[in-house]
């Protein structure tokens, strides 16, 4: 990895003791945001590289989406699987709040992987740079149907494009993930009438998919699974060298963060004829409602009319007459540039 960020801090955490690593990859265009994250990785130092690929991925999110604002993002590597007791959690969320506010505010968090809106109130105890706390104490709330409702509006555009119709009626989707972000994608598109096919690495998680008449697969089988769409809606490096020959689908778009296992891999997928929407476009309407809400004092509705203009975006990208991931990249390149 290329290191061409502003910043990055690793504290060791007075209370809990576990390495907090915040990467600021840019403050070009304004504060950097970018959720925390509580993750077990096999080594501290993983933490830290994830920081490092998420911060950047988090400057073209924001420049893309039109945001005032770069790419951030807090990771704590966790040394086990095992969940934190509440006492843990709350010494965690301290020492975030400490390092963020090391920081001055070049940088804010919000929600991410292992965290969520009452983690942020803890977190807001230490420092003011923290977004979607819950309603009721000031924020924004979830950002997860923010997020989907954008994804929904990608995936409009895309079916369009590829499709002739943005009416997802009758098309394969194969969804994989149901966390958050994924059960609000689950429920529309059963709700508009997608044949779908879902999977998750809990497999508690089946019983929603019955819930909704959806077919069940192995994650392990999932993305090679025959579809229209494939939806990518949990962790990343999905999309790697290895894989792309062995896709029977016709897009993939999806919320999930760095889907890309490698930079190539993009290119490979525009010669295969399988139309990637880069997920820094798909997945910033969490970041769009969430800015829009508490620091431009927009409506709830008029945040969610911003967030579903990603379908725009993405109409652009498309119709660019070149890679998605090239078009999406200078895209954001111009709004850095002319910052």
């Amino acid at each position: 990895m290329t290191f061409d960020h502003e910043q990055l801090t690793v504290h060791k955490g007075r209370r809990s003791g576990l390495p907090v690593a915040i990467a600021v990859h840019s403050t070009v265009r304004g504060m950097a945001i970018g959720g925390c994250r509580l993750k077990h990785y096999a080594d501290w130092r993983d933490g830290v590289a994830d920081a490092l690929r998420l911060a950047e991925a988090m400057t073209y999110k924001t420049a893309v989406a039109g945001l005032d604002h770069g790419g951030g993002k807090t990771v704590v590597a966790l040394p086990t699987a095992a969940p934190l007791t509440t006492d843990e959690r709350h010494d965690v969320l301290l020492d975030v709040g400490d390092a963020v506010e090391s920081l001055g505010g070049r940088y804010g968090t919000g929600p991410d992987v292992g965290t969520g809106p009452a983690d942020m109130v803890t977190i807001g105890e230490r420092t003011r740079w923290v977004f979607c706390r819950p309603a009721e104490r000031g924020g924004s709330g979830d950002s997860s149907g923010p997020t989907a409702e954008g994804v929904l509006a990608a995936l409009a555009a895309l079916c369009a494009h590829r499709f002739g119709s943005a009416d997802m009626a009758g098309l394969r989707v194969t969804l994989i993930g149901l966390g958050h972000v994924g059960t609000h994608l689950a429920k529309a598109l059963a709700g508009a009438g997608a044949i779908l096919t879902v999977t998750d690495v809990d497999p508690g998680r089946r019983t929603l998919a019955d819930a909704m008449g959806a077919a069940w697969v192995a994650p392990a089988e999932a993305a090679t699974a025959p579809a229209d769409v494939v939806v990518p809606a949990a962790l990343g490096g999905l999309l790697t060298p290895d894989l792309v020959p062995r896709l029977r689908c016709a897009a993939i778009a999806g919320p999930a963060n760095n889907q890309l296992a490698e930079e190539r891999v993009a290119d490979m997928l525009h010669e295969r004829g399988v139309l990637w929407v880069p997920d820094p476009v798909v997945s910033a309407g969490g970041a769009i409602y969430g800015t829009g809400v508490e620091l431009r004092g927009l409506t709830p509705a008029a945040a969610l009319a911003e967030v579903r203009g990603i379908g725009a975006t993405v109409t652009r990208i498309l119709g660019a007459g070149m890679s998605p991931h090239r078009a999406a990249k200078d895209l954001a390149e111009e709004r850095l540039r002319g910052a």
